[in-house]
């Protein structure tokens, strides 16, 4: 008896086949849910639009921001979307491996709040009121000297056949200079005036990412929108970007007790490396003012030699707060507080 043609004689070439076809209609049936899914959010967005917002500004004569209102829907359905992750992902990973267990939970809905005013758009609409001038200015003035920024496929030519490439490598340059900023928001007396806020919370979630001063939101937005103009990231990957980076910084401040493993703790920014930079005494004192900085790739922190990968469990806030220091329990209350401690940064006065 002959052996059969698929195992012996032709190297599993019935399966091969077998397996790409399933290859091609996986990628068939991908490719139709993305399409699929990008018109229902279209429609949705048109609707939105059409229906709510347009009328209104009509109404009103604002139709010269039409385009910056259309604009701002699309953010608002991206915000809906991240939320609702948000809570399917997130909740329940806190709720069934959660490190800490809180009686009483009513420190974390200011950090509810400022997520939604965050992922919904209106903070963000009101930043980019504040840095459209700037960033505008900007650009005039570097196409004025005939600086214009290349992006990364024009500089390396090999970016240019890979899309996901081309995110990954404007991913990690974003994550850099996101690394850097952070360390000043730390080693700058008065930045860590402002971002000591973020710190504050003795109940960190993952609710606490967008628990930020106003002012440092508007600095660290600047930064990071700067950063992204001198390197050509295209608008469309910017937006992913932005968006990939929230989600993996909400899970980096997740209460949980879930860890990535030896490696994937090296790979990617973990809740449990996260919150050493959040712990008492560790994440903000020290010869590096903390530890931990990087927002998604804790290779920055390896190769500047701020990386923490002990497993102790710590407490998280801030020192002085042991001692009687408040940081305010209402978004009002913190952003005034945030403001005096920046004044008496500056002019070493209490106000």
């Amino acid at each position: 008896m002959r052996p059969a043609a698929g195992f012996l004689g032709t190297g599993f070439k019935p399966f091969s086949l077998r397996d790409d076809c399933m290859d091609a209609r996986l990628q068939q049936g991908t490719l139709i849910l993305l399409e699929t899914l990008n018109a229902w959010f279209t429609g949705l967005h048109a609707w939105l639009f059409e229906t709510l917002v347009q009328p209104p500004m009509y109404a009103l004569g604002f139709m010269t921001y039409v385009e910056d209102a259309y604009d701002a829907t699309e953010f608002f359905l991206y915000g809906c979307a991240e939320i609702v992750l948000l809570l399917l992902l997130f909740r329940p990973l806190e709720a069934l491996w959660p490190l800490e267990r809180w009686p009483d939970r009513r420190a974390v809905r200011v950090d509810i709040l400022y997520t939604l005013l965050h992922r919904l758009g209106l903070l963000p609409l009101i930043i980019f009121i504040l840095l459209s001038p700037l960033v505008d200015g900007f650009d005039g003035f570097l196409r004025l000297h005939n600086v214009i920024p290349h992006n990364l496929e024009e500089l390396i030519p090999s970016l240019a056949g890979s899309a996901l490439a081309a995110f990954l490598v404007y991913l990690l340059v974003l994550d850099l200079a996101l690394y850097l900023l952070h360390r000043l928001q730390h080693h700058l007396n008065w930045w860590w005036a402002l971002h000591s806020l973020h710190h504050s919370q003795r109940q960190l979630s993952f609710w606490a990412d967008d628990r930020n001063h106003l002012l440092d939101d508007v600095l660290s937005d600047l930064w990071l929108v700067l950063v992204a103009l001198l390197i050509g990231v295209p608008s469309g990957q910017f937006v992913l970007i932005v968006i990939v980076m929230r989600m993996v910084e909400s899970l980096s401040h997740a209460n949980t007790r879930l860890r990535f493993g030896w490696l994937g703790e090296r790979l990617l920014v973990s809740p449990q490396f996260h919150r050493l930079h959040h712990g008492m005494t560790i994440g903000h004192e020290g010869p590096a003012r903390g530890c931990n900085f990087a927002p998604l790739f804790p290779l920055w922190d390896i190769l500047l030699r701020t990386a923490n990968f002990s497993h102790g469990r710590i407490p998280t806030g801030i020192s002085d707060q042991l001692e009687g220091s408040d940081y305010g329990d209402s978004f009002v209350r913190q952003q005034i507080l945030g403001i005096k401690r920046l004044v008496h940064s500056v002019v070493g006065n209490k106000v």
